[in-house]
């Protein structure tokens, strides 16, 4: 066996793995999308209930003195 031949059968070995992907096409890359939109929706509630659970304001003139009010409380 020769160098050429061990080349030759890495390429085939390549080429013959590269045809899964002509079988998958692009139904992988849409469930992916699909995947990480419901994901980030998801995040997003929870990050929203977070939010209203916790004791810092949303406005910057009113955060003045917050982090000593909320201090030794804990979000539930």
């Amino acid at each position: 066996m020769t160098w050429t031949d061990i080349i030759y059968s890495i390429g085939d070995l390549f080429k013959w793995s590269f045809g899964f992907f002509e079988f998958v096409q692009n139904h992988f890359n849409n469930l992916l999308l699909i995947l990480g939109f419901v994901g980030f929706g998801y995040w997003m509630n929870i990050q929203r209930k977070f939010n209203a659970k916790s004791n810092v304001p949303v406005e910057s003139s009113e955060n003045t003195g917050w982090y000593k009010d909320g201090a030794g409380k804990q979000i539930k």
